[in-house]
C-alpha cells in the first residue's frame, strides 16, 4: 500500500523548435491520487482530501439508513459514517475479504468551510499514483457504468484508464439525506 508511482508526460512537439525548448522546460502540472479497486475496476481519489486508510472492521449499523450506508465506526472518539461505494454506484454490495478496507475522506458540507470525515469501504488500496494534467481527459459524456457527476477526470497510466473521483459528488450529505427520506417514506 505504500507505492508511489509516477507517470511521465512527455510533451509532442517537433524538436529543434524554440517551442520544443520552452515546452520541455516547463514544470508539468502533477496530482498524486490514490487507486483502489471496486468491482474489478481501479478508481481513484486526489490524495489531498484523504485522511486514513483503515482496514474493515467492527461496523454499527443504523436503522433507516440508505442502502449504500453500512453503517458508522468509532474513530478515536469520532462517530464517522462509513459508505459502502460500490453500491452508492448502484452495483452489488462489496463482499468483505482480508483486502476491505476504508478509505477516510474529509468532504465539504453545505455550509462553508465546514468539512465532515466519511468512510468509503473498497475491495482493495492500491498505491498513490502522480498524475499529469495533460493525462487526464474530461468525463464522458456516455458510456461510465456511474453518473458522469461522480467523475472528475479520467487519468491514463501506463495505457490503462483510472477514473477519478469527485468526492464532494459521490459523498454528497444532501443526495443520501434525500435516499435515507426516501427509505424512511418508503418503511
Amino acid at each position: 500500500m505504500n507505492t508511489l508511482i509516477k507517470t511521465e508526460a512527455v510533451p509532442k512537439v517537433p524538436m529543434g523548435t524554440a517551442v520544443a525548448v520552452a515546452a520541455a522546460a516547463a514544470p508539468v502540472e502533477q496530482k498524486q491520487y490514490l487507486t483502489f479497486m471496486l468491482g474489478g475496476e481501479m478508481f481513484s481519489i486526489g490524495i489531498l482530501c484523504i485522511r486514513e486508510i483503515i482496514w474493515y472492521s467492527n461496523l454499527t449499523e443504523v436503522p433507516m439508513m440508505p442502502a449504500c450506508i453500512r453503517g458508522v465506526i468509532n474513530l478515536r472518539g469520532a462517530v464517522v459514517p462509513v459508505m459502502d461505494l460500490s453500491n452508492r454506484f448502484g452495483k452489488p454490495t462489496t463482499l468483505v475479504t482480508k483486502s476491505t478496507c476504508i478509505i477516510i475522506v474529509e468532504v465539504q458540507t453545505q455550509n462553508e468551510g465546514e468539512r465532515l470525515s466519511m468512510g468509503v469501504v473498497v475491495d482493495s488500496v492500491q498505491a498513490v499514483l502522480e498524475i499529469a494534467a495533460s493525462d487526464i481527459a474530461p468525463p464522458p459524456s456516455f458510456g461510465a457504468k456511474i453518473r458522469s457527476d461522480f467523475i472528475e477526470g479520467i487519468g491514463k497510466v501506463n495505457s490503462k484508464f483510472v477514473i477519478l473521483l469527485n468526492v464532494n459528488n459521490v459523498l454528497s450529505m444532501q443526495e443520501i439525506g434525500e435516499m435515507g427520506q426516501a427509505a424512511a417514506d418508503s418503511a
